[in-house]
Formats: structure tokens, C-alpha cells, sequence
């Protein structure tokens, strides 16, 4: 989000005179004509959200919040957060872990974690999260779909939602939700800028973002989003904890030879932190078997400990501990 000139907040992709949001002429000004957030802001309550002090206290007892974001489709992002997700939970048992799963058109964490099929529980103290082991929550849209809760056995179910409801859903998973004391939540969130980016971003506003991690893959193709995904978190005040390349070379299980499956034309993943100023935190090699465990819902690492990609993820995940000790 930027700001203008009347100090109201406005969304990364607003038009240049946009009164911002939450004033009384969002939607119906001048300046929102032809913004794509103009239906959304029209009907929407205007002023400061009540709300947000509701999820600020929800979230009190959480000390890092940090998103997952990709700018193209099918770079990993979905398997990165549950890989990292696992390794935090795992490495130390007094570290509390929680995901949210903000892709509410396609939710795909609660397979990839081996949860699918959960259903969410209500209490006097509001939703509960499922929970994979002891220390790892995971909130999802997935666990609330139809063939979830009514017996029904169609997962091919589609989400059709418009802005406003999905930005609704995000609301409730934040503030009505019973998260524990929690060391790390997890934001999955669907590929692009869009509503969920936006709901996110404003709903933690208040009790404070720890930083992003965005995942690409080394071509050209992927690295030109990634650029728009690093604009939106400039504009947007959401720090950068770093870059991670996904899908960078293959290695052979058997002679161990690397193969480069996506061709970095332009200099990959490490040209592109280089030109804007952001730190690489690591390139993870192909490996088959991430594939296989995240159709099974287990953890990579603890199933092929052996793996180059393994590795290659121990090596982030510690170069994330030590980033946002520092913050």
C-alpha cells in the first residue's frame, strides 16, 4: 500500500488519485474510475474496520507472522510453506508452528500436510485449527467445503467467490479463529496481487507483519511476476526477508549429475536479488520424491534426509531463523 495525499492508505495497484478505502468516497469517486478495486471498495463498510482491533488481540500472542508469496503459478509456493511449516515444528518441539491456507480458491496445504478430509471444531473460544502434530496448526478454506462436512465425496467442488466474501473468510480466519501462542504462522497465499493480498496485509496492519518470502523458479517467465510481487510488498510497507529459487536443476538420484530443467536466461534468481538489493536465501534442487510426499501429506525432510533439496531447504529454514531473530 502507498499513501496519499490526504493520508489515507491505498492499495498497490489503485488508480493515481485514489481517495483510499476506507474514506467515504471509495468506489464513487472521480479518481475510481476503471480501478479494478472499484466494486470491492463501493461495497464494502467504509471507515476504519471494527474489526481489526478484534483480530489485533487474536494474533497478540503470535511473534512472527510471515507470508509466503509467489507471483506466478506452480513455482512451489504451496510446497515451500508446508516443508518449512514441518522443518520449524520438528527441529524443536517447544516451537509452536500455524498455517493459514489464504488460497481460497484453491486450497491444496491441507493435502500437501496430510490433513485432507479435517473438519474445522467450533468452541466458546471460536474455531480450532487442525492439527498435524502437537506444535503445527493449520487453518484452511479446504477443511469447510462441502465434501468435508456433509459427507459428500465431490473434491473437485469449485470456490466461486467474489473479492469481498474471500476477503470475509481471510477476516474470520484471523479473528475468529483459536490460535494458541504461536513461534511462526505461516501465510499460503495464492499466486498474483489480488484480494487475498490486500485482506492480508490490511488485517495485519495492527499487530504487525515480520516479513515475506517470495518463491520463484529460475526462468524469465516466473522471475518477470516476481518483480510485481516485489513492487506490491514495497508499496504495500511488507518487508523482504529474501528470495528463495525453486525447481533450480535436476539431480540425478543414481550418478548424481544436475541437469537444468528450467533455463535461467536472464541470470536466474541470483541476477535478479543483485539488481534490486534483496538477499537469495538458497536454490533448491529437483527432487521426484518432494512430489510423492506432498501427495501423501508427509514431510519431505524427514523422509529423504538425504536428498540435495533437503538440504538445500535446512540451509534456508536456518537462514530464516537467524533473519528474523534480527527483527
Amino acid at each position: 500500500m502507498s499513501t496519499n495525499s490526504l493520508g489515507n492508505d491505498v492499495p498497490a495497484d489503485a488508480n493515481e488519485h485514489c481517495p483510499g478505502p476506507q474514506s467515504a468516497g471509495a468506489g464513487k469517486a472521480a479518481g475510481c474510475a476503471g480501478c479494478p478495486n472499484q466494486e470491492i471498495c463501493s461495497t464494502q463498510a467504509q471507515g476504519p474496520d471494527p474489526e481489526l482491533s478484534l483480530v489485533t488481540e487474536r494474533l497478540q500472542d503470535i511473534q512472527h507472522k510471515i507470508l509466503i508469496l509467489s507471483g506466478k503459478g506452480g513455482v512451489g509456493k504451496s510446497t515451500f510453506t508446508a516443508q518449512l511449516a514441518f522443518a520449524l515444528a520438528s527441529s524443536d518441539t517447544d516451537c509452536d508452528v500455524g498455517v493459514v491456507d489464504i488460497d481460497i480458491c484453491g486450497p491444496s496445504v491441507p493435502l500437501i500436510m496430510g490433513c485432507a478430509g479435517e473438519q474445522v471444531h467450533r468452541s466458546a473460544a471460536g474455531w480450532s485449527p487442525v492439527y498435524v502434530q502437537d506444535n503445527l496448526a493449520v487453518m484452511s478454506i479446504g477443511f469447510m467445503l462441502p465434501n468435508n462436512n456433509d459427507g459428500g465425496d465431490d473434491e473437485s467442488a469449485a470456490v466461486i467467490w467474489r473479492g469481498p466474501k474471500k476477503s470475509g473468510m481471510i477476516k474470520q480466519f484471523l479473528k475468529d479463529v483459536d490460535w494458541p501462542a504461536l513461534d511462526f504462522l505461516l501465510f499460503d497465499t495464492p499466486p498474483g496481487t489480488s484480494d487475498e493480498h490486500l485482506a492480508v496485509v490490511s488485517l495485519l496492519k495492527e499487530s504487525g507483519i515480520t516479513g515475506a518470502l517470495i518463491v520463484t523458479t529460475p526462468q524469465e517467465v516466473a522471475l518477470q511476476d516476481v518483480r510485481k510481487e516485489i513492487d506490491f510488498c514495497r508499496k504495500a510497507r511488507v518487508p523482504i526477508l529474501g528470495v528463495i529459487e525453486n525447481m533450480a536443476g535436476f539431480v540425478c538420484p543414481s550418478c548424481h549429475g544436475h541437469s537444468q530443467i528450467f533455463m535461467p536466461t536472464t541470470g536466474g534468481a541470483q541476477a535478479l536479488c543483485d539488481d534490486l538489493g534483496i538477499p537469495l536465501l538458497g536454490s533448491i534442487p529437483l527432487d521426484p520424491r518432494i512430489g510423492r510426499a506432498c501427495d501423501f501429506g508427509s514431510s519431505f525432510l524427514d523422509t529423504c534426509a538425504d536428498s540435495p533439496a533437503a538440504q538445500a531447504y535446512l540451509a534456508i529454514i536456518a537462514r530464516i531463523r537467524q533473519i528474523v531473530k534480527q527483527t
